[in-house]
């Protein structure tokens, strides 16, 4: 099968491209570095020829109220190409709760992307995962000085980068969905939580403080970033993934 995979360089992207060709796909990794721009539409219609599967993994360079824009201009683009190069199956990379969490700018900018996409012309499927482990230390970091880290108590169900390309390169390669699969690590923990446990595992000596106002993470409410009850549930624990990862030179 041939896989156009947008984002084909980036955490994700790369990682579904090995896993594919893995598997025997012809998939084509696309980026600015390959010439093709999803923003301007640069090189897509020619990357599009032939493939059957288009995989969107691009992301918007911000997370305030411009990811609206970004979103709306590539997928605008996107569909129309991909409509004109008879591709049966577009499929992208979403957020679990994302509609449940309307305060966050670029939470509310995957809703309008995922709105765009089921109202295309393009046979779809949606894979929403929950927060990256790769991302925990980002996050960490928006409320952080020398001594402490300030998190909220939200709930969060993280999983490896590893199992969400897995999860995506699966659903590419089969059948449109029409619809949603939601993806999510197999552990719930509140993000304060989350905190403590990985700066303790680096090394890290700083002091964790509950905050509820603290950080992008405390918009969201309740068990909005939990998933639910139909989701698959990826193998990779947290503690286990931090096994791998180096510690603090402290």
């Amino acid at each position: 099968m041939r896989i156009a995979v947008i984002g084909g360089t980036g955490l994700i992207g790369s990682q579904v491209v090995e896993i594919l060709r893995a598997e025997g796909h012809e998939a084509m990794p696309l980026s600015l570095s390959t010439g093709v721009d999803l923003l301007t539409g640069q090189g897509l219609g020619e990357a599009l020829k032939g493939a059957e599967v288009v995989v969107n993994l691009t992301n918007s360079p911000t997370f305030d109220d411009a990811s609206g824009a970004f979103f709306h201009t590539t997928m605008d683009n996107l569909l129309a190409a991909a409509d004109r190069a008879g591709v049966g199956h577009a499929v992208i990379l979403s957020i679990v709760g994302a509609e449940q969490v309307p305060d966050l700018a670029y939470y509310r900018a995957k809703v309008l992307q995922e709105d765009i996409l089921k109202a295309g012309p393009v046979p779809y499927s949606i894979v929403r995962a929950t927060q990256f482990f790769e991302f925990m230390d980002a996050a960490f970091s928006w409320t952080a000085d020398e001594t402490t880290v300030r998190l909220p108590a939200t709930p969060v169900q993280p999983m490896a980068a590893a199992d969400v390309a897995r999860a995506v390169a699966e659903v590419s390669v089969g059948s449109p969905l029409r619809g949603t699969r939601n993806v999510a690590g197999p552990e719930v923990f509140p993000l304060d939580e989350l905190g403590r446990i990985t700066l303790a595992a680096r090394g890290d000596h700083r002091t964790v403080v509950t905050d509820a106002g603290a950080g992008m993470f405390a918009a969201a409410p309740g068990n909005a970033l939990i998933a639910e009850e139909d989701a698959v549930i990826a193998p990779t624990a947290y503690r286990k993934w931090l096994e791998g990862q180096p510690r603090s030179a402290d």
